[in-house]
Order: structure tokens, then C-alpha cells, then sequence
């Protein structure tokens, strides 16, 4: 932990997505339960759901080649700046009164883009940054940040939210990015780019024009996957988990509302509770990772979820709900770490985003999905027996965690061939 913590970048990386989370969390919960209090509808949650993969859907399968041959503090800082200048105009309209849902429904959507090609980055940007064999240490750090951050913000975003509005609480999320773009500013000097293999033995066939070379190493990604069974079951298990922990902001809300008859305030001790879970288990996860292993972990974190998340709507008390909200918020933290750890020790840095991009473009087609049968089901048929179909969904990701397949090489020994 030290020697993490001990690395300069690696701190300023960890302290932005921290405080830049707090703003992210209160955003997404602020905005929900605005749409929730104008139409009364979880079919406008799952359109707003659905809205957040239709980017993902355009962009992923062409980011992860950006992603690979730029400098990624760079394009962090600049998908910091632009998803600021959207919200202040938005933040604007609110104060003004003047917002309307489909002005949160764009906005929602080019944020949803930039986020969908910052997390891919970040997570590149840390296995750049982090010292061999120090994996699941700055993984455990990364979400330490991310979920500390959806810890604060689930605890007061119900409070702020009845108190300043949504205008308020955009803005709050706009001084969030400006802090954050500030701490990448300052992990380095320059631009610096992964070199590739191929770069490094001068193996590059200089006629290719631009767009071969783009395709090429498109296609790079695709091999890579082909040839590595264990990396595809690994991220069939991440796409299930991925789309179906997005998909629960169409349910929480309403779960708050017509189940427990909270109102903000219960919502946001919902996401305090998967918040205060996921944070807690950073004190535990790289414990739990070296004595059942990454793999078996993920299954573990998966099935835990599955039950838990079949219970919450039939617990009966709002307390109980919480704490059920804890224990899936636990899961997610040690499976997301066992996750994270497991891809950087099978990928090559120089391959980290396309492979990303290719699980999380399955991830995202899984949500368009699950959003639209989600918030109809829960509208039409019942909030139980929406919370069942995601039940499923993180039953098949233990499904797929726990496949048997043979132990990968690791990447540097993959990059050393």
C-alpha cells in the first residue's frame, strides 16, 4: 500500500476521482429522481438508462485505438473539461427554471460519452502508472476513490437536492471536474504515449496510410481475444455485471418511492449504503483477492450480488434495504478489484483499451437491453419482478467467472515474446 501511495501520479490520479465521483454521484441521483418527480414513470428511467449506452454503442468500438496511441492524462483532462462546459449550461437552465427533461435527456447523453471513454482511460492510465506487482493495490485505491466519492455523495444528495436543487447540485458537480482537471494536470510533464512491441523492434510497415494502421490495430485487439479464452470469459463475466449494475438506477428510485415511501431521502441512503459497502471493502478486497484468487473472487462477488439483489425488494423494512444495498455495494467493490486486477495482468498495456472497449461495448449493448425491459417490466408488471430479471443477469456473470479454463500468462511475459 505504501509504495503506492508512495507514487505521486498515482496520488493525484486517486485523489480526482474521489472528489470528482462526490459531483458524478449527486449528478446521476439528482437528475433520476428529477425525472422521476416530472413524468412518475420508470419507463422515462429506462429511456434516461438507455440514453447513457446510445454514445457507448457509436464510440466504443473506435476509442480504444485512441485510447492506446495518445497520451491518455491528456484526453482525461480534456473529457473532464467538456463534460464541465455541458453541465454549466444545463445548471444554468435549471436555476432559471426554464430546464425541461429533454434538455436532461441530451445532457445526460454527451456526458454518458465522455464517460465512456474516461473509465477505459483511466484504467489504462493507472496499469501505465502502476509499479510491476502492485495490480490490486491501486485497484483497491481506485475504487476506495470512486466509491468514497458515492459514498458522500449518496449521503447528502438527498439533503442538498431538497435544499439548493438541481441547479445547485450541477453546479457542485461542475467544481468537481474543474478539481480534477487540476489533479491530472499535475501527474506529469509532457505528452507520453504506450509504445508498442512492434514500435519498440522497428517492425511497423511505414507504407501503411492512416487508416490501414487504424484498422490494423483494430483488428490487433480482436486477435488478441481470439487467442486468449480466459480474457473473453473474464469479460463476458464484467459486460453481465457492468450492464446490469448501470440498469439499477431505473429500479433504486422507485424501490425509495413506492416500496418504502422515502422519497430522496431514502434513495439517497440506498446509494449511501452501496456506497459505504464498496468503500468498506477496499479494507478487505486484496485480502480476499490472495486467498481465493481473481477469478474465483469475481464468481463470488457475483453470486453475492445475485441473492442480495432478489431480496431487497421484498425486505420489508428500509433499513434492511440499506443494509441488503451494503452488502451488494461490498461485492461490487472486491469483484470490481478482481476484475480490474485480473485484466492488467492478462493485457499488454499497449492492447489495455482496445480490450477494454470490446467488454465494454458487450456491457453497454447488455443495458440498452436490460433498460427497456427493466423499467417496462417494473411499470407494467411489478418492481419485484424487475429486480429478479437483474438477479439473473449477475448469476449468469458468476456463471461465466466460474467456467473452468487454464491459468493465462501473464502480460509482460506475453509482451516479452
Amino acid at each position: 500500500m505504501r509504495a503506492i501511495l508512495g507514487q505521486r501520479p498515482l496520488r493525484f490520479v486517486f485523489a480526482a476521482n474521489l472528489i470528482s465521483m462526490v459531483g458524478s454521484g449527486m449528478n446521476s441521483a439528482a437528475v433520476a429522481w428529477y425525472i422521476l418527480e416530472a413524468t412518475h414513470s420508470e419507463m422515462a428511467l429506462g429511456t434516461f438508462a438507455v440514453l447513457q449506452t446510445l454514445p457507448a454503442m457509436l464510440m466504443l468500438p473506435f476509442t480504444g485505438v485512441i485510447i492506446d496511441r495518445e497520451d491518455r492524462r491528456r484526453l482525461v483532462m480534456w473529457l473532464d473539461a467538456v463534460r464541465a462546459l455541458i453541465i454549466v449550461i444545463v445548471a444554468v437552465l435549471a436555476f432559471r427554471q426554464r430546464v425541461q427533461i429533454w434538455q436532461l435527456y441530451l445532457m445526460n447523453t454527451l456526458v454518458a460519452a465522455g464517460f465512456w471513454m474516461f473509465w477505459p482511460t483511466i484504467t489504462a492510465l493507472i496499469q501505465e502508472l502502476t509499479p510491476d506487482q502492485q495490480f490490486v493495490h491501486s485497484n483497491t485505491f481506485l475504487l476506495a476513490g470512486v466509491q468514497g466519492g458515492w459514498l458522500i455523495a449518496g449521503a447528502i444528495v438527498g439533503f442538498m437536492y431538497n435544499h439548493v436543487g438541481l441547479g445547485g447540485v450541477l453546479v457542485i458537480d461542475v467544481s468537481t471536474y474543474v478539481f480534477s482537471f487540476l489533479c491530472y494536470f499535475g501527474v506529469r510533464k509532457g505528452r507520453q504515449v504506450v509504445l508498442r512491441p512492434d514500435e519498440l523492434r522497428a517492425d511497423i510497415v511505414a507504407a501503411e496510410d492512416r487508416l490501414s494502421q487504424f484498422w490494423h490495430e483494430m483488428r490487433e485487439g480482436l486477435h488478441f481475444l481470439r487467442d486468449h479464452r480466459s480474457v473473453i470469459l473474464l469479460g463476458i463475466s464484467w459486460a453481465l455485471f457492468l450492464g446490469a449494475m448501470i440498469t439499477g438506477v431505473v429500479v433504486t428510485p422507485s424501490l425509495s418511492d413506492r416500496i418504502f415511501h422515502a422519497g430522496a431521502t431514502g434513495y439517497g441512503w440506498l446509494n449511501a449504503g452501496w456506497g459505504t459497502g464498496a468503500f468498506v471493502s477496499v479494507l478487505y478486497a486484496p485480502q480476499t483477492i490472495a486467498a481465493l484468487g481473481g477469478r474465483r473472487a469475481v464468481a463470488f462477488s457475483m453470486a453475492l450480488l445475485s441473492v442480495c439483489v432478489a431480496f431487497a425488494p421484498v425486505a420489508g423494512f428500509l433499513w434492511l434495504a440499506i443494509l441488503t444495498y451494503f452488502v451488494m455495494g461490498s461485492a461490487r467493490g472486491v469483484g470490481g478489484i478482481a476484475m480490474n486486477t485480473s485484466l492488467m495482468e492478462m493485457v499488454p498495456e499497449y492492447l489495455m483499451g482496445r480490450v477494454q472497449n470490446a467488454f465494454y461495448f458487450a456491457g453497454t449493448f447488455l443495458q440498452l437491453t436490460l433498460a427497456l425491459v427493466i423499467g417496462s417490466v417494473a411499470h407494467k408488471v411489478s418492481l419485484v419482478a424487475a429486480y429478479a430479471i437483474l438477479a439473473c443477469v449477475y448469476g449468469l456473470s458468476f456463471g461465466a467467472a466460474s467456467w473452468p479454463v487454464k491459468t493465462p500468462e501473464l502480460s509482460r511475459e506475453i509482451a516479452a515474446e
